[in-house]
């Protein structure tokens, strides 16, 4: 009988989830930023639970499947790809990871969806963002939820998941039961804070950019300059998102259901747009998982914590071939190479 947790440090907030033998038994969220200054509090409530099997921790854009306590400094650059000295991003997650690592919780790293073998590698040429750990723990929840709703084995699960994050924009594609293929959040479409994929001569005049431009452009920015354009950018934004689901269904034709996780999946005007404006695909549904509070990156991720434990949900876990994902998120650059992707990580 399992005892695992899941975490999801979203932008907004950090989310726990915990299951006993499949059996919800943690249900929390802090404020990210509150999470990130008081670290001490979030080990204090793992600690709190007793002997733990194990906990998927935060992974940024994830790493081949890694216990925290044997992570490298190397490794964690690679994970959050921030260089020493950039503040942007998520401040302080990279300080979590390491805090959690130390103290003795068999907390792993889970891979991000460029680390799987199950999406073709000419789908990852020139990307890094497929989809971070968190939209992968996502998916498995979407991947779980449509086969017990539907009473479908898991190899017989094909949907799109659209995650409408509080700054990003990202969507996965699921075949057969197995992720396929992704939309990163900074290479996908506007975000509620974020632009998402930059017009190269964008990011031209921009001049360099930094971690902290990436949750930058999106909606929220709109309003900022023109108040008054919010529907213009109500526009944009769900546009964006009804173009990843069909870019997505290249890749995944069988797809018959769309699947809204992430805090602006709630808004009820967002989305009555994106029910009308993905009709001709298939049934829009939020995704709302077993758990009351924690969002639904946290849930699967204690899914997959059960099943790295060999729990309820090991199936799960193999169909995704999880233990089998390898390499870096800098392994397919051309435009670039990964040696100076490196460099630009501080590392040698």
């Amino acid at each position: 009988m399992p005892r695992v947790v899941g975490v999801d440090p979203g932008t907004v907030s950090l989310d726990l989830c915990g299951l006993e033998d499949g059996r919800l038994i943690l249900d929390a969220t802090w404020p990210t930023a509150e999470a990130l200054a008081e670290p001490h509090r979030l080990v204090e409530r793992l600690l709190a639970m007793g002997p733990l099997d194990l906990i998927v921790g935060p992974s940024g854009y994830g790493l081949p499947l890694r216990r925290a306590s044997e992570v490298t400094e190397e490794e964690l650059r690679l994970a959050f790809l921030a260089a020493p000295d950039d503040p942007g991003g998520i401040r302080g997650l990279r300080a979590l990871t390491r805090i959690l690592g130390a103290t003795g919780l068999p907390v792993v790293f889970a891979p991000g969806i460029i680390h799987l073998d199950s999406v073709p590698r000419h789908r990852k040429l020139n990307r890094v963002d497929l989809g971070t750990a968190d939209k992968l723990c996502a998916a498995a929840l979407a991947i779980h939820d449509q086969a017990t709703r539907r009473d479908r084995r898991i190899d017989e699960v094909s949907l799109i998941l659209l995650e409408l994050g509080g700054a990003f924009t990202a969507g996965v594609a699921v075949r057969g039961g197995r992720i396929v293929d992704g939309v990163g959040g900074t290479a996908g479409p506007m975000g509620w804070q974020a632009a998402g994929a930059l017009d190269g001569e964008v990011a031209f005049l921009a001049g360099e950019m930094s971690k902290a431009a990436l949750f930058r452009g999106g909606v929220t920015s709109v309003l900022e300059r023109a108040p008054a354009d919010r529907g213009l950018a109500l526009e944009a934004y769900v546009e964006g998102a009804v173009k990843a689901v069909h870019q997505l269904r290249v890749s995944t034709p069988e797809a018959d259901e769309i699947l809204l996780s992430g805090r602006m999946a709630r808004d009820s005007a967002i989305f009555s747009l994106l029910e009308q404006g993905l009709a001709s695909i298939g049934a829009v549904r939020v995704l709302q998982g077993f758990a009351q509070v924690a969002k639904q990156g946290a849930q699967g991720a204690a899914l997959i914590a059960d099943g790295l434990a060999d729990g309820r949900h090991r199936a799960l876990v193999e169909r995704l071939r999880i233990r089998e994902a390898t390499g870096t998120v800098l392994d397919h650059l051309y435009v670039i190479s990964p040696d100076d992707a490196r460099r630009r990580l501080g590392l040698t």
